[in-house]
C-alpha cells in the first residue's frame, strides 16, 4: 500500500470496518470492494432547509452536559486541530464540574488498575503507563501524539482538584495481552476485535449505571446512533444520553464532490472558530451532509447512489453483511457539528518522535502486524516520514495513491 497521510489510511480502514461490523465472530475471510466516487460532471448538490446556529464550541459542549450523560467525538484520527480544541476542552477550569469520566479508544482494558493509579497520581514509571495506548488492538493508538499529552494533562488537572472532583479515565478498548499472543493461531483464538459490544459493556457499568457524566473519544464510526456502534448498543438501556458531535473536515472529500467545497464552506465565514451547531435537524447543513455523505474522518462511499457496497449486499446477520449505519442518512446518526475551520487549512498531527525513536516498540508493532495479517502503516518508519511530511490533514489527490479508478481493492477483514 503507499504512503499515505493518516487520516486516508483511516477511512479505509473504518470502511472495512462499516463492511463487516454486522457480522457474528468468524475467521476471517476475503473480501473485495471498488471504491468508486461520482462522476467528474456531477452536479452540485442544492441544499435546503434552516440556517444552522452555531455556538461557541467549548461553552456549548460543557452546556451540553446540563442535558445529556455523555458527549461523543472523535479523537486521534490524524486531526492535530480536533485533538487541540479536545486538550483545551480538557484545560477549562469549567469540566472538571461538568464531567465524571473521559471514555477513550486507545486505552487497553487491561491495564485500567495501571491508569487509574497514574490518572490519580500515583508516581508509576511512564514505560508502565504507556502500556496502556500502546498495546490495544489499534496500531494508530501507540503512535499518537494526542494520548502521549491526553493522559499527562488529566494526572496534572486531578493534582490541583479535591478528591470527589478528580477525573477518571476508562480505557474501553478489549484487554488484548500482547506478550501471550505469539503466531497467527493465538490471535484467532481470542476475541479481540469484538469492539463495540466491549466499549458499550464499559459505558454502562462504568458511566450511565453510576449516573456519572462522561466525554467519549472514539473514531466516529463507533459513536452512529444507529447500527451495531457502542453508542447504539448501550442506547438500547440508555435511550437519549448521548449527544453525538461530528467534526467537519469537507465535504465530499476524495470525490467528484469535493470541487464544491470551498462553495459550501463559505457559507460558514461568519461563524466564531470553533464552532458546535447543537441542533441539525431540519437544516441547510444536514441536507448537506446527506448529500454529500461526509463529514469528520468518516465518508460513505460514494457508490451506488452513495451508498457502500458497490456489490450486491450480503443478508444481515451474516459475517459481511453491510450495516445499517452504511445506508442510513448522516444526519440521523449524530446531532452536533463542530467546525474548527476551512478543510484546506486544517493541519495533520505529526507521529510522536518517542515513538519512532522505541525500537523495542517500532519492533513489537511489526510482529503484532505479521502476526495478525494486517499491513499497518504505523510499524513502517518509511512510510511514517512520508505521511508526516504533508502537513496538511487532506490530501485531494490521496485516494488515487491507494485506489485506481474502477480497480478492486482486496482487504483482509477482522472478525467483529
Amino acid at each position: 500500500m503507499a504512503a499515505s497521510t493518516p487520516q486516508c489510511s483511516r477511512l479505509l480502514i473504518i470502511t472495512v470496518m462499516l463492511l463487516v461490523s454486522a457480522g457474528s465472530a468468524q475467521q476471517p475471510e476475503r473480501r473485495s470492494f471498488t471504491f468508486q466516487g461520482p462522476p467528474p460532471d456531477v452536479p452540485a448538490p442544492i441544499p435546503h432547509g434552516s440556517d444552522p446556529v452555531p455556538s461557541d464550541a467549548v461553552a456549548a459542549l460543557l452546556a451540553a452536559f446540563d442535558r445529556y450523560e455523555v458527549a461523543a467525538m472523535s479523537a486521534a484520527h490524524g486531526n492535530k486541530d480536533l485533538d487541540d480544541f479536545i486538550l483545551t476542552l480538557l484545560r477549562n477550569p469549567a469540566f472538571p464540574g461538568k464531567v465524571n469520566d473521559i471514555v477513550v479508544e486507545c486505552g487497553n482494558s487491561l491495564y485500567q488498575s495501571t491508569l487509574d493509579r497514574y490518572i490519580s497520581g500515583d508516581d508509576l514509571p511512564l514505560a508502565e503507563v504507556r502500556e496502556v495506548w500502546r498495546n490495544t488492538t489499534q496500531p494508530m493508538c501507540g503512535m499518537s501524539a494526542f494520548y502521549e499529552e491526553l493522559f499527562p494533562l488529566v494526572r496534572r488537572v486531578n493534582q490541583t482538584l479535591p478528591p470527589a472532583k478528580r477525573l477518571r479515565v476508562l480505557a474501553a478498548d478489549p484487554p488484548v495481552d500482547w506478550s501471550k499472543i505469539k503466531n497467527g493461531r493465538d490471535f484467532a483464538q481470542g476475541q479481540y476485535f469484538i469492539r463495540d459490544p466491549h466499549i458499550a459493556a464499559v459505558m454502562q457499568s462504568e458511566v450511565l449505571a453510576k449516573h456519572r457524566k462522561a466525554l467519549m473519544l472514539f473514531g466516529t464510526a463507533h459513536l452512529f446512533h444507529v447500527g451495531d456502534t457502542a453508542v447504539a448498543l448501550y442506547e438500547k438501556n440508555f435511550p437519549g444520553t448521548t449527544l453525538v458531535i461530528a467534526d467537519h473536515t469537507g465535504f465530499g472529500n476524495w470525490t467528484g464532490l469535493a470541487r464544491y467545497n470551498n462553495g459550501f464552506e463559505a457559507r460558514f465565514a461568519s461563524w466564531p472558530l470553533p464552532s458546535l451547531v447543537m441542533n441539525l435537524k431540519g437544516t441547510w447543513l444536514a441536507d448537506l451532509l446527506d448529500q454529500t455523505y461526509s463529514s469528520g474522518n468518516i465518508t460513505f462511499g460514494p457508490m451506488n447512489n452513495g451508498r457502500l457496497p458497490a456489490a450486491p449486499a450480503s443478508p444481515r446477520g451474516t459475517f459481511a453483511a453491510v450495516p445499517e449505519e452504511a445506508l442510513a442518512k448522516f444526519s440521523t446518526m449524530v446531532d452536533a457539528y463542530l467546525y474548527l475551520g476551512p478543510r484546506d487549512r486544517l493541519l495533520n498531527e505529526p507521529t510522536p518522535a518517542e515513538a519512532v525513536l522505541d525500537k523495542d516498540y517500532m519492533a513489537e508493532l511489526g510482529r503484532r502486524a505479521a502476526l495478525t495479517g494486517t499491513a499497518t502503516d504505523d510499524a513502517d518508519l518509511e512510510r511514517i516520514s512520508a505521511r508526516d511530511a504533508n502537513p496538511f490533514f487532506y490530501d485531494p489527490g490521496e485516494m488515487e495513491k491507494f485506489v485506481q479508478p474502477k480497480s478492486a481493492l482486496v482487504l483482509e477483514s477482522l472478525p467483529k
